[in-house]
């Protein structure tokens, strides 16, 4: 028995349903003998650059292995504000609008410690990325959800003018959206705009996928509009744009105020970043011409199409076809029923026990299950060969 009281906030919120699918494939890999399909957890399963790698080895070796400076090491920090001017046209001041976290996670929960006090609201786009709402009870704030609808995932102006009042603090945008794939337009974006400016309330805004967009969609950063640079906390990383989601190198652009309370918040969560693997991602970052990120979006827009085909063809037929990051919805409920499950999490548990195939539900995506669509989730960023075993795995299922 355990004597150790345990807090409310750690009550309100369980754990990760995605990386409990990855263990839950893990566990089955180990009691079957046999290799399964994770499109559950979105992390590549090829390699990471070499450059990347080679210079992170290079940096071990050449001892720099102690603490880099709390917010990160001026050369990745300036790598950062250098690339922002490249593909944005904006040059933020490496030294006073600049923080390099363990990763876009912490960066997001840095950012809520430091703008939200306990009583104040966050405005969070639901379905979400699973860790928004823990965030914002953990910070102290309450969330408030408003809904995106399928098929295109937009929003309702109007709904989101309701939730707006004195208690707002915060807006959370993630564009590219994980997990419907949306990209967010600049007009959907400047609505977005108007009512943080009407409100005095900051946006912080996950772009962690920035450069993953197909099909003439583009990557606007509500950054950029007239009035929101200075209320606005933009969030992105190394993890998804150069494959190394094990890193945890994530960087926040924030004006400089708002990038104190985030430096001293982030110093007291984790310290800092890895020296070396800082020291990787900056030579990455400055080498790495153009087309890399050219290349990298036409490759995951054909490894999008790979999968969308397999699920067209399948009992899951996807809600869209996404635009943006990298994970399709699906619309659960035909397998549900052939399968004879009573929910999208049953069904998600069911296809790994059964089949090795590891998916996420859609009801980690959303604060009431019980009154949304069952969806799964699949993510694409694998080898054409990890694509080709899950489109027989889909393939078996239309069979049964």
């Amino acid at each position: 028995m355990s004597f150790i009281p345990t807090s409310r906030k750690a009550a309100r919120f369980g754990e990760s349903v995605i990386r409990e699918m990855t263990r839950l494939l893990l566990k089955w890999e180990t009691d079957s003998g046999r290799a399964g399909v994770n499109l559950a957890q979105g992390f590549p399963d090829f390699a990471a650059p070499e450059i990347l790698k080679e210079a992170a080895c290079r940096a071990i070796q050449s001892d720099i292995n102690q603490y880099a400076v709390t917010w990160g090491a001026p050369a990745l920090r300036g790598a950062i504000a250098d690339k922002t001017a490249r593909f944005y046209c904006v040059r933020p001041d490496p030294e006073r609008e600049i923080t390099v976290t363990c990763g876009a996670t912490e960066a997001m929960i840095a950012a809520l410690l430091a703008v939200t006090d306990p009583g104040d609201e966050v405005i969070v786009f639901e379905p979400f990325y699973e860790n928004y709402g823990p965030d914002a009870i953990l910070s102290g704030a309450t969330p408030v959800f408003v809904r995106l609808n399928a098929p295109d995932w937009s929003f309702d102006p109007e709904e989101l003018v309701k939730v707006f009042n004195d208690r707002t603090r915060a807006i959370i945008i993630n564009t590219p959206h994980n997990p419907s794939g949306k990209v967010f337009s600049r007009d959907e974006l400047t609505v977005i705009a108007e009512l943080c400016q009407r409100w005095n309330v900051c946006a912080i805004t996950d772009e962690i996928y920035e450069h993953l967009v197909y099909d003439g969609a583009a990557h606007a950063r509500i950054a950029d509009l007239p009035g929101m640079a200075e209320r606005t906390i933009t969030i992105s990383g190394l993890s998804k744009t150069y494959s190394a989601t094990g890193w945890r190198i994530g960087w926040l652009l924030a004006p400089p105020d708002a990038t104190n309370a985030i430096r001293k918040v982030h110093d007291f969560l984790t310290v800092g970043a890895a020296a070396p693997l800082q020291a990787g991602a900056t030579f990455a970052i400055n080498e790495l011409p153009p087309s890399y990120y050219t290349d990298l979006a036409n490759t995951y827009r054909q490894k999008r199409d790979v999968l969308l085909s397999a699920l067209i063809d399948s009992p899951l037929r996807p809600i869209c076809i996404p635009t943006g990051a990298y994970y399709i919805l699906t619309d659960a409920r035909p397998l549900m029923e052939a399968m004879g499950q009573e929910s999208d999490t049953a069904l998600a548990r069911h296809l790994v026990s059964e089949s090795g195939l590891a998916t996420v539900p859609g009801s980690s995506f959303v604060t009431d299950p019980a009154s949304a669509v069952p969806l799964l989730r699949f993510c694409y960023c694998k080898k054409p060969e990890t694509l080709a075993r899950a489109a027989r795995l889909l393939d078996s299922l239309q069979r049964r």
